[in-house]
């Protein structure tokens, strides 16, 4: 019932509103009555509505004003164009107006101020890719960093699960995080790592959040080709709520062990 307001233009709302408020209509607000003042394909769902919100109590002065307020939020909310950046990956950007993957991901990293969460499936190339990452690692000692990365083992591989995690750990610091900065939290799925390959999985993943409100997800992994020459695409928000859910996910893989962390 109360769905149809809130799926009615900021227009219709205000409409409604004057109408509550100079008493052209009232409880029980009859479809009749909602029909001079919208169209009649919401009619129905807008009266019930209005019904609704009476019966819990509100005055017509307070239901009035409650339409008026849903309608400011509408129209204070940005348009979807406005709130998403598409970002992409091409080796000819002259024409193309997107977002360049490289760029956005270095600028997200220079700006964090409290948290990055970092979810790849690969990554080579890594001193370039997270050379940001880590000066700001450096500048703000109290960055709360935390990789969520694939590890898998070679073709023939039958070492045991911890040497596989032992050499990727060692090769991650040699080969692909800058020397002498702080190293940031790493986790990944030990499913990855099963003898039997039918219980094998993959931490597929390629998503960064940052500060708890940015959220980039991008089909490019943490290497200087998907950031710099492959065909990319990926999408940039902002949005607290977005980047809540996301970091509520792996927190709860986390918490229930479905990630193990190894640094």
């Amino acid at each position: 019932m109360k769905e149809a307001l809130l799926s009615l233009p900021p227009s219709d709302l205000r409409t409604l509103s004057a109408g509550i408020r100079s008493g052209r209509l009232s409880e029980p607000y009859p479809v009749s009555s909602v029909g001079r003042f919208l169209k009649n394909s919401v009619c129905a769902g807008a009266s019930d509505g209005l019904l609704a919100l009476a019966g819990t109590g509100m005055s017509p002065i307070a239901l009035a004003s409650a339409l008026d307020l849903v309608a400011s939020a509408l129209e204070s909310r940005p348009a979807l164009h406005d709130a998403v950046d598409v970002v992409t990956t091409t080796p000819d950007t002259t024409r193309i107006a997107n977002r360049d993957t490289g760029v956005v991901v270095s600028e997200l990293f220079r700006k964090a101020r409290t948290s990055v969460l970092v979810a790849g499936y690969a990554v080579y190339q890594g001193k370039r890719v997270f050379r940001a990452l880590a000066e700001r690692m450096k500048e703000q000692p109290s960055l709360d960093v935390r990789m969520f990365l694939d590890i898998q083992r070679s073709v023939g591989d039958t070492s045991a699960a911890e040497e596989v995690v032992r050499r990727f750990i060692h090769r991650f610091r040699t080969n692909e995080w800058p020397a002498e900065a702080p190293v940031p939290q790493i986790f990944y799925d030990p499913r990855s790592l099963s003898p039997d390959r039918n219980e094998r999985a993959a931490l597929h993943a390629k998503c960064i959040v940052v500060d708890g409100a940015e959220v980039f997800v991008s089909s490019a992994n943490f290497t200087e080709a998907a950031q710099q020459r492959n065909i990319e695409v990926g999408l940039l928000l902002h949005s607290p709520i977005v980047a809540g859910r996301l970091c509520g996910f792996f927190d709860y893989l986390t918490d229930s062990v479905m990630f193990r962390k190894v640094t």
